[in-house]
């Protein structure tokens, strides 16, 4: 089978859906599949092998972003813009990216859903002629669906079906100013239709963007993400002393707040008096002042010693991370799609506690591998985790489940078994071409 994946990279920061999508070009490429995987706007920062690499960025955000601005940059000539898509340039834009905020990027959001119709048609020409010089892909496919204003012309004129996935992006686009909100789910919602394939990583996701955009809920199928489990090793001792931990996006949206919060009221418990917290995961230039105030607020408790912060670490250190923690929690504030940092965590034996609330209470049934707390509540998720540390057998009884569950249904091997099955070309004979599959996430 040979797939196109399309990948808004995301310059210097980290991103969940980068790193699933070039987990799916890698496993796709080992089992046998020929697979290209396209960047767009900024080169993909990754902590595993780059599966892009040679494969030029396409709607070069320098080139996007003036495009949107100026009438005078849209009519020059392709040569006289080319050069703003160069690697160097871009990796620069990168830091600028970093900033961006749904806030200001309103018009360019719906702009980019219009594709031929935004002011950003030509960078799909480019993206089209460059993909009539390569193998004709059996299906291209969108990495979410704030892209799905390229697949009018790209079904048109590659014909080749396109498959979307979709991943977090109502929380971005209910962040856009209005009357572009309004504009953008409009137009989503009727461009949507026009994709052949459409799926998410939970049942949970499934069914609410399916009501977000007016789908049927059987037009959206189940896909788990998945990660490269086997360099995770699990360590079945209880740490001395317990370790809470968190990595994600260091963000208020992700709840580090509200762990912080948890971990301060932790203290005052009998026997978790040497509990200690570390924090991981991606750290941009505008998360620096929350990331300050927890800090102030961990001061100010006197717990600033027990916490260590470790922002945008590499794979080698990310997996430590992880095997250095007893529980885990992300207590995410918005309604999280799937959350990839469960399965780093279940990879490496860790159990988890989560607030009972959009994909968790889904996932964490199927895995069996952590406990839930209320949403919102830093009373709540403090007793979850005091609860795993006073009972050492149950937490690695509750690891161990989540380390099976994701050697069998969270691995980048099995994403791509599922969705060749689902979407490769079948026999002219078969009776059923298009039969549903199994929920992924049973």
């Amino acid at each position: 089978m040979n797939w196109v994946q399309i990948t808004p990279g995301a310059g210097g920061m980290y991103c969940g859906n980068c790193f699933r999508d070039n987990a799916l070009a890698g496993a796709l490429r080992r089992q046998g599949h020929q697979a290209l995987l396209i960047p767009l706007y900024l080169p993909m920062t990754l902590d595993a092998p780059d599966q892009s690499l040679g494969t030029p960025v396409f709607f070069g955000g320098i080139s996007v972003y003036l495009e949107q601005r100026s009438a005078w940059f849209r009519n020059l000539p392709a040569f006289a813009r080319r050069w703003l898509s160069h690697p160097a340039l871009l990796r620069w834009a990168s830091g600028k990216a970093a900033k961006t905020q749904a806030a200001d990027v309103g018009d360019l959001t719906v702009s980019m859903l219009r594709g031929e119709q935004g002011f950003q048609a030509s960078e799909l020409d480019a993206l089209i002629a460059w993909l009539r010089t390569q193998p004709k892909p059996d299906v291209i496919s969108l990495s979410n669906v704030m892209l799905v204003g390229l697949a009018r012309r790209l079904r048109s004129e590659i014909n080749a079906p396109v498959y979307c996935m979709m991943q977090g992006e109502d929380a971005f686009l209910d962040g856009l100013p209005e009357p572009f909100r309004s504009q953008a789910w409009t137009e989503l919602a009727s461009r949507i239709r026009e994709v052949d394939y459409l799926a998410a990583p939970t049942r949970y996701f499934a069914e609410h963007m399916a009501r977000r955009m007016n789908l049927p809920p059987d037009r959206v199928q189940i896909i788990a993400n998945g990660i490269n489990v086997q360099d995770y090793h699990p360590n079945p001792h209880p740490r001395n002393p317990p370790v809470v931990g968190f990595f994600a996006r260091q963000c208020p949206e992700k709840g580090l707040d509200l762990l912080v919060e948890a971990f301060i009221r932790l203290q005052t418990r009998a026997g978790m008096g040497n509990v200690r917290l570390k924090i991981g995961g991606s750290h941009g230039p505008s998360d620096a002042a929350f990331v300050e105030a927890q800090k102030r607020k961990l001061g100010e408790a006197g717990l600033l010693d027990r916490a260590e912060f470790h922002p945008n670490l590499d794979r080698a250190s990310k997996i430590r991370f992880y095997e250095s923690l007893s529980v885990f929690s992300v207590p995410a504030h918005y309604g999280e799609a799937f959350g990839l940092y469960l399965a780093e965590a279940w990879a490496a034996g860790v159990p988890v506690v989560q607030p009972k609330v959009a994909s968790f209470p889904e996932l964490i049934e199927a895995s069996g591998g952590g406990v839930l707390c209320e949403p919102r509540n830093s009373e709540s998720l403090a007793e979850g985790l005091a609860r795993l540390i006073n009972s050492p057998e149950e937490a690695v009884r509750l690891g161990a489940s989540g380390r099976t569950y994701a050697e069998r249904c969270l691995t980048e091997d099995a994403m791509a078994e599922r969705l060749v099955r689902w979407i490769a070309p079948q026999p002219k004979s078969s009776p059923s071409p298009r039969a549903p599959l199994s929920p992924a996430l049973s």
